[in-house]
């Protein structure tokens, strides 16, 4: 039961001690990365292990302004790679095509995987974590600071570090009933009654609640910025 009650105590942290990452533990987390479920063993990504202060600071700055990312102790950019297996069947000879918006999502999906693990591994290490998805944001500086090709795309950001005993006394907030979130065999929409009771079992109180999240995340300038972005690396998939 231990991996199961991890995975139920797992949440983010977003404020670290000022204590590195052993590099034994650095390649375990890595070690569990590589090893996740992957279509057609073809692990369609690669991980950047940003080490460089300098880069660490300007992906703070990319991604809101958030300064914990700079002083995480570990910072891995997990990125959706299209290229490598394109070089591999150019160098082998293969009468090969472009990849597609089909080979994009899939490769997202390797890399996601794969950030995954490497977030389960590191909770059992006794390391906090903490996805940053605004790496998708500011495509021109994000693809200069990192090198990207244009078949290459940032996934996720993830930060690792020994969380503070403030993180770690900190509750996480609760998750939606199952009852909400799985359907038997097909899709169906909720009715407005189901909605609200959703967040009420939450505690939450529904209409104030969900205007305060349309505002600060989904119509948020952030959110406009996403959308434009990734708008620009999927042209290189068209």
């Amino acid at each position: 039961m231990g991996t199961i009650d991890e995975l139920r105590e797992r949440k983010s942290v977003r404020r670290f001690l000022d204590k590195p990452v052993p590099p034994s533990l650095r390649q375990t987390i890595i070690d569990c990365a590589i090893n996740a479920p992957t279509a057609g063993n073809q692990m369609l990504y690669t991980i950047l292990d940003v080490t460089d202060q300098t880069i660490k600071k300007q992906l703070a700055r990319a991604c809101d302004n958030q300064a914990f990312i700079a002083d995480a102790p570990l910072v891995l950019v997990f990125l959706a790679d299209c290229r490598r297996w394109r070089d591999a069947y150019d160098l082998a000879g293969c009468q090969s095509r472009d990849p597609g918006v089909a080979d994009w999502l899939l490769a997202c999906q390797d890399a996601l995987i794969a950030a995954q693990n490497a977030v389960v591994a590191a909770h059992t290490l006794g390391l906090g974590s903490c996805y940053i998805g605004d790496v998708m944001e500011n495509r021109e500086q994000v693809v200069e600071m990192l090198g990207l090709d244009k078949w290459v795309f940032p996934a996720a950001l993830l930060v690792f570090g020994y969380p503070t005993s403030q993180q770690i006394a900190r509750p996480k907030p609760k998750r939606f009933d199952a009852k909400y979130v799985v359907m038997t065999d097909t899709y169906r929409r909720l009715t407005p009654d189901e909605l609200r009771q959703m967040y009420a079992d939450r505690g939450d109180a529904f209409t104030p609640f969900v205007q305060a999240v349309c505002k600060r995340k989904y119509m948020s300038d952030f959110a406009a910025e996403m959308n434009r972005s990734v708008t620009g690396y999927l042209e290189a998939y068209r």
